[in-house]
């Protein structure tokens, strides 16, 4: 008797058409920009098969693109036997309706922000992350229910038999007071989580630690720079929001001086402004920073629109005033002419291979002066009983000159201004070289 096949348990990826529309007031082409939604697309796991552009002045009010362009679409889709159809910007809840009339329902029709939701869902593995992105998908679907129901509502005007009833409006009606409810509990949870956020952070605000935030599109190689940079294992992976829940290091200078270093989620044109809202106090990781290093794929035929689409969203963070360091990734995979030319434009830039490790010690050392700028020279004598402020001295300061005297710790160190503060009543008197009495 022959032996039986196994069964195959591979899922096919779904295939998609995207769909973009040349307006003319873009900075970046069509082109370009449909290729990040494939992407995006990839990242999802779908498969991008086909391409459908149209070159309006201004998109259709009804079903965005132009009637002909719809019946050109429903064709393609019919040819190719597509799952999937992709909108490069965001639909209303009745263009999107309309166009699966036209186009047939059995299609699904998403947008990017659907998209990018959904790459979110995929990628969130915190407790927070999860709710944060339940709660942006949410507040996408709530005005979409109409839509959805639309085919009771249809038959409500019908009459006959159940018309009174309304089922259409009555289920519209429930799911919307269920959406509300749950976004409001997830709005309470989400603040509970911030509460406990604030509070652990308070305890870095509060001493003084020089934080450092990593900024940057997304797939620039933040992550990557982060492992280089502290020795850290964080997860890596040459997709578009590989990233999503913030992760802090400490990296330890020359000179045993100790910063944080932050990496959270890239960023992206035209994310959601739901995505911004519901990730506020993870993205507070970069708002509270002292510097932020800006990270920059130097590869990428399309930087200059992705560091205007990085600006913009540390703009809603209220993060635009922190002092910046632009730092261009990935040159190893740069030829010499091409590094040359970059280092020539952009002479203020720190050029860097997180992958290989070129380029990280210029970058270590341009974070040690910028953390020590901001010290005090202080010079105090430290009893033996307060060990405590010789040890922050090591790993929050700059140690100059240090001496074990019958009287204490004789320490000249650079410190940052709150741990001067704490020792301020050990200074040292000039004149007599003897710590004053404190107070």
């Amino acid at each position: 008797m022959p032996a039986e096949r196994p069964i195959s348990t591979y899922i096919p990826p779904e295939k998609c058409i995207l769909v973009g529309v040349d307006t003319g007031l873009e900075e970046r082409s069509v082109e370009s920009s449909l290729d990040e939604l494939a992407r995006l697309a990839n990242t999802a796991g779908a498969d991008p098969i086909a391409r459908l552009t149209q070159r309006l002045d201004h998109p259709n009010s009804k079903t965005f693109l132009g009637s002909g362009k719809v019946l050109e679409l429903k064709e393609l889709a019919d040819s190719l036997k597509a799952d999937v159809i992709i909108f490069d910007v965001e639909l209303t809840p009745s263009q999107q309706a309309n166009l699966e009339i036209a186009v047939g329902r059995s299609y699904k029709i998403i947008d990017r922000t659907a998209l990018i939701l959904d790459i979110f869902g995929l990628h969130a593995t915190t407790h927070e992350g999860k709710i944060q992105v339940q709660m942006a998908q949410l507040q996408y679907l709530y005005p979409r229910l109409r839509g959805m129901w639309a085919h009771l509502a249809k038959d409500k005007t019908r009459g006959g038999i159940g018309s009174r009833f309304g089922q259409g409006e009555s289920q519209l009606e429930v799911d919307r007071r269920l959406i509300r409810k749950r976004i409001s509990v997830l709005r309470d949870e989400l603040a509970h989580l911030e509460t406990t956020r604030s509070t652990q952070q308070k305890s870095r605000y509060e001493s003084d630690t020089f934080r450092v935030s990593l900024a940057g599109y997304t797939n620039a190689g933040k992550s990557t720079l982060l492992n280089q940079l502290t020795g850290a294992d964080v997860y890596v992976q040459d997709q578009l929001f590989a990233t999503l829940d913030p992760t802090s290091r400490v990296l330890e200078l020359p000179g045993g001086r100790q910063i944080i270093v932050s990496d959270t989620v890239g960023f992206v044109q035209k994310l959601p402004t739901t995505l911004v809202e519901a990730f506020k106090s993870t993205l507070s990781e970069v708002a509270h920073a002292h510097l932020i290093l800006k990270v920059v794929d130097a590869t990428d035929e399309n930087r200059e629109h992705e560091l205007k689409a990085v600006d913009e969203t540390l703009d809603a963070i209220h993060a635009h005033d922190i002092p910046v360091i632009v730092v261009y990734n990935k040159c190893d995979l740069l030829d010499e002419i091409e590094l040359e030319a970059l280092q020539h434009r952009y002479p203020h830039a720190l050029f860097v291979s997180a992958q290989t490790g070129w380029g990280i010690d210029t970058l270590i050392d341009r974070l040690s002066r910028t953390a020590a700028a901001r010290d005090t020279t202080v010079s105090v004598i430290i009893p033996f009983s307060n060990a405590r402020l010789v040890q922050d001295c090591h790993t929050r300061g700059r140690i100059i000159q240090e001496e074990c005297k019958e009287d204490g710790y004789h320490i000249t160190a650079e410190v940052p201004p709150a741990l001067a503060g704490q020792l301020m009543p050990y200074s040292i008197d000039k004149d007599t070289d003897t710590a004053q009495e404190p107070a």
